[in-house]
């Protein structure tokens, strides 16, 4: 029994000689280096920003998120950093369409730099060449979130590996959350979550009130089905409800 006690502290101190991590710290640096390789992937990210507009999304209770829809929408706009601007021209800031469809539901922190940036043919076939979003994005974007803008982009083209959407490629930025809408056990769709480029889960509610309609919200479902932006949604569809 000595010896075996003996041999059983030799290897644990090789182990250790050797530089293998005490517990709880590999998880820690796992999550530097994807951070450290997503910021090399997608360098027109405004990382404050982000960071910011996550905190944001974060802050929403299921309460927030579950009031008229009207107010529910003025509040991603507050949480993605954009100005509720209905009363200009299209292209020139007005955020009215935001969040309120299928598809411009990416809430996107890009660097000033690549604010400009257009549509040269990489982006998912649906999305027109050119796609000028510059002067929008200057005029629509809160600039107490932090440096760089903001705007509510397109998402389809997300389920691919890597997203071949418009923040990720055409501002070769990551997002800070995309609105989801849960299908439910009903097919109702009537909550939604916001996850972030991970697809994680930030926050979630279900609007009251004249919501977008159906074939809209499933249109944004469908867009994320099947891809890790789906997987909170998916989760939220599966559980219990609270009345049954």
């Amino acid at each position: 029994l000595l010896v075996l006690a003996l041999a059983g502290g030799a290897r644990r101190a090789a182990g250790s000689a050797a530089g293998e991590c005490p517990s709880g710290a590999a998880p820690s640096e796992r999550r530097r280096d994807v951070r450290a390789a997503a910021m090399e992937a997608y360098p027109g990210t405004a990382e404050e920003r982000l960071s910011n507009a996550m905190e944001r999304a974060r802050s929403l209770t299921p309460e927030a998120l579950s009031r008229d829809w009207s107010e529910v929408r003025v509040s991603l706009l507050w949480a993605a950093g954009l100005k509720d601007m209905r009363d200009v021209p299209p292209g020139m800031g007005n955020t009215g369409h935001c969040f309120a469809d299928w598809n411009h539901c990416d809430a996107t922190t890009m660097a000033g730099d690549v604010a400009d940036n257009r549509n040269s043919g990489e982006v998912h076939s649906s999305i027109a060449r050119g796609n000028f979003l510059g002067a929008g994005i200057a005029a629509a974007s809160d600039p107490e979130l932090g440096p760089g803008g903001s705007w509510c982009t397109c998402t389809n083209g997300c389920a691919s590996d890597p997203p071949q959407d418009v923040a990720h490629v055409q501002f070769r930025s990551r997002i800070a959350w995309k609105l989801v809408w849960v299908p439910g056990p009903d097919g109702a769709h009537s909550s939604l979550v916001l996850v972030d480029d991970d697809g994680a889960q930030l926050a979630t509610g279900a609007p009251t009130g004249r919501l977008p309609p159906l074939q809209q919200r499933i249109a944004n479902y469908e867009v994320v089905r099947g891809s890790k932006y789906a997987v909170a949604a998916d989760a939220l569809s599966a559980a219990p409800s609270a009345d049954a």
